[in-house]
């Protein structure tokens, strides 16, 4: 089990990356970062402040099948 500190010092070097097409959008994204056991960091670049998200692989995974199937389409 990892202590909040190896979980900072993870974050302070994860490789965090956004999707190709974020430019399009004027820079308003959002990053990921993958984590040790399978989690998934997210934030946010427009407010880099607030600390990341940080989700399991299951709940990582059902968001990306959710996204791929619409189910957060407007």
């Amino acid at each position: 089990m990892s202590t909040a500190n190896d979980l900072a010092t993870e974050l302070a070097n994860a490789a965090w990356r956004k999707a190709t097409k974020s430019g399009d959008n004027g820079g308003d994204c959002l990053e990921v970062a993958p984590l040790s056991g399978g989690r998934v960091a997210i934030r946010d670049t427009e407010a880099p402040h607030q600390p990341p998200f940080v989700v399991s692989p299951s709940v990582w995974d059902a968001f990306i099948d959710g996204a791929k199937n619409g189910e957060f389409d407007f």
